[in-house]
């Protein structure tokens, strides 16, 4: 064999294969301190791509579980106002019952009956009003909600409470039981001239016959003071005349500083008054006009049973929503707990496998330290050579 000093092909062999062993035991020790097989896109390029995709889709899903339990709670608010509503409805069906017993009861006992139900519609208004789930009323036949309950774009569930749940959407607020049936026609007139604000004229209608004066749509404001002419109230059987004094009753006891009159266009109101929120002047001047009646008792009867069958039927699709969210969110706890399972085995590092490998690599490391001593010694024959 040659010996030679200058070139030590084994002792180069050795340090490469040291180098290499070095490190692999390095990208052996960050995979077990870490506990993931890719650190870097050089440890598994495709794995990385595919890895990340699938941290984008269990990170939405996981945010999209959260909206749907938002979603559930907005349900809930809700229907638990709604349950309160129901059971307003239900006492005042009850008093109407009572007070449909003619021949036990005065003026005075209906009277105060009356004045429990008054009450109730106030606080059918005030909870329609005041329900809200983070500043959005739910309640006032407005409400529109869509919740983002799925990772990917137009995975949504939309809920709407389009019924207004107060006593003048659920159709009570005219409930009177103090007065007998209404026994008229629900015909509306037709309005005649045009309104202009601040005039000494509002609006007009045809008055026609008494059949035909029912209901106005709309209010009207003086000096801050208004009326909501739906709320007018007369006695069954009154004349066009008695209605009209009905009106003018109405504008009194609200403070409103105007009068209504008839006319031979109709009905016209007169003083410096304004259109309300509910309707513009031109909206009334437009619009079919006509007056409400209150029901009397068992008018009254049917119109909150009319109105306990809405709210049932509101509350009855909040639960079926509330129900689907449920579910949504199971699904969605499946779906995240499985991808997080398919981006666990591509992306974490299998500790037995790995150690296995790091033992390998720490034993050929000591190996091959000792065999580049064992080479850098090996020289060390030219020197008997030398000696002679």
């Amino acid at each position: 064999m040659g010996l030679r000093v200058n070139t030590n092909i084994a002792a180069l062999n050795s340090y490469r294969n040291l180098s290499a062993t070095d490190t692999q035991m390095g990208k052996s020790l960050e995979k077990l301190s870490s506990g993931l097989r890719i650190n870097r896109a050089a440890d598994d390029a495709a794995g990385l791509a595919i890895s990340e995709g699938l941290r984008s889709q269990i990170g939405g899903l996981k945010v999209a579980v959260r909206n749907t339990q938002d979603g559930i709670s907005v349900v809930q608010t809700a229907e638990g106002a709604l349950t309160e509503t129901h059971s307003i409805l239900q006492r005042m069906r009850d008093l109407a019952v009572q007070a449909s017993s003619d021949g036990g009861l005065n003026d005075d006992a209906k009277a105060a009956i009356q004045s429990e139900i008054s009450q109730l519609k106030s606080e059918l208004n005030r909870i329609a009003d005041t329900t809200q789930f983070n500043g959005k009323k739910l309640l006032d036949g407005t409400y529109a909600g869509k919740f983002q309950v799925g990772a990917n774009q137009g995975e949504t569930i939309a809920v709407n409470v389009a019924q207004d749940m107060s006593a003048d959407g659920l159709d009570v607020l005219g409930v009177d039981v103090s007065l007998a049936g209404t026994g008229l026609t629900e015909t509306a007139s037709t309005a005649a001239a045009a309104s202009t604000r601040g005039s000494s004229t509002v609006g007009s209608a045809n008055m026609g016959n008494a059949e035909n004066f029912e209901k106005l749509n709309g209010t009207i404001t003086v000096n801050g003071k208004s009326l909501d002419l739906s709320t007018v109230k007369y006695k069954a059987g009154d004349d066009a005349a008695a209605r009209l004094a009905a009106v003018n009753d109405a504008l009194d006891r609200a403070g409103v500083a105007a009068t209504a009159s008839s006319s031979a266009t109709g009905l016209v109101f007169q003083g410096d008054v304004t259109p309300g929120a509910s309707a513009t002047a031109a909206q009334i001047a437009a619009a079919d006009v006509t007056f409400t009646q209150a029901t009397g008792a068992e008018d009254a009867i049917a119109d909150i049973t009319a109105a306990i069958e809405r709210v049932s039927t509101a509350r009855a699709d909040l639960g079926a929503v509330q129900n689907r969210f449920e579910h949504t969110i199971n699904n969605l706890n499946v779906a995240v707990e499985n991808l997080s399972a398919s981006e666990s085995r591509i992306r974490d590092t299998d500790m037995a496998q790995e150690m296995v490998s790091f033992t390998r690599s720490q034993i050929l490391s000591q190996a091959g330290t000792a065999m580049l001593a064992q080479a850098n010694s090996s020289s060390q024959g030219v020197l008997q050579l030398l000696r002679g």
